[in-house]
């Protein structure tokens, strides 16, 4: 099981991009959670296999929103990240 921690920055806020987030995980089987920062960019905690955790990465790469857009992503593997049994939107 992968955990890992992504960090997205762009088109990000006001877009629907968490929402369509939630709804691209829970299509490919991703647990975990999507939040706006205060910074404007927004963080993902994803929880998942790896074929399906290497889908949803580009899937979020990609902009998951229409009239989104990733300018900066960044990730990291965190093993730290608290279990869950879905994915939500934190706010």
């Amino acid at each position: 099981m992968k955990k890992v921690r992504m960090n997205v920055n762009g088109r990000v806020q006001g877009v629907g991009f968490r929402y369509m987030t939630k709804l691209v995980a829970d299509k490919i089987g991703i647990r975990g959670t999507v939040k706006n920062e205060e910074d404007g960019s927004v963080t993902i905690e994803a929880i998942g296999e790896s074929e399906k955790m290497t889908r949803f990465i580009q899937k979020i790469k990609d902009s998951p929103s229409p009239s989104g857009r990733v300018t900066q992503f960044t990730m990291t593997d965190d093993p730290t990240i608290k279990e869950r049994k879905s994915f939500d939107v934190v706010y």
